[in-house]
């Protein structure tokens, strides 16, 4: 039966988690629709069609995809203006319901922020969003390839010195729960967008997921998916 009509609780056991930041425990919906809106029309696009790709990806990575005859180069420096741009708007930006909660409940277990924002823009919405910072990040900065690839969800596995298939990665969007996959990871889906794409389990937000410990320390999460 799909995750997202499951209505029974459903149980992972981890070592560590790995959390996407928007849509995922930041809500920016608000930041991102009206930068890509705006982006999109500029360049005579469509920009609802446009905001269908702009979800989970480095912006580079979607002007590719919405513009492939340009060279790589405009996007490069695009994205530049578009990074600028997202991390000084913050109205709006708001925690997913349950994140201050369950950022609470992880504090002292291994986890690791792994976000297409830069450095810069995680800082201003996880500060917007009045939610604490993980220790461990993994940002844009970081990675050469943007997700789908799982190379930063491989990578914040690494740092913290755990094992891919031990970990649980928490996203919202399609090419983030592809990436997590690819990883060989078990995804847990937030919000919407995520049911749509496959990840092992969905909850419709944070305030779905109780986080416990075992005796032998291992991260216990109990999920009450949607009921539709």
């Amino acid at each position: 039966m799909p995750a997202s009509t499951t209505t029974a609780p459903v149980v992972l056991t981890a070592k560590a988690l790995l959390l996407d930041m928007d849509g995922t425990i930041v809500n920016s919906d608000a930041v991102v629709e009206r930068c890509w809106r705006e982006w999109a029309v500029s360049h005579g696009l469509d920009p609802h069609e446009a905001l269908k790709v702009v979800h989970g990806r480095q912006g580079y990575a979607t002007m590719a995809i919405l513009l492939p005859e340009r060279p790589m180069e405009l996007n490069y420096a695009e994205n530049t203006v578009m990074l600028a741009r997202e991390t000084a708007d913050t109205d709006g930006v708001v925690p997913v319901g349950g994140a201050a909660e369950f950022m609470a409940a992880i504090d002292s277990l291994p986890h690791a922020l792994v976000t297409s924002a830069d450095a810069a823009l995680a800082a201003a919405r996880m500060t917007a969003a009045a939610l604490p910072m993980p220790r461990i990040q993994v940002t844009a900065e970081s990675v050469s390839a943007s997700k789908p690839d799982p190379e930063g969800f491989l990578k914040g596995a690494a740092e913290l010195g755990v094992d891919p298939a031990d970990c649980v990665v928490f996203e919202d969007s399609g090419a983030g729960i592809a990436a997590g996959l690819a990883a060989g990871m078990r995804v847990i889906g937030i919000g919407p967008r995520a049911a749509a794409h496959g990840p092992t389990a969905h909850v419709a937000d944070l305030t779905s997921v109780h986080v416990d410990t075992t005796p032998d320390g291992a991260i216990h999460l109990t999920l009450t998916p949607p009921t539709a």
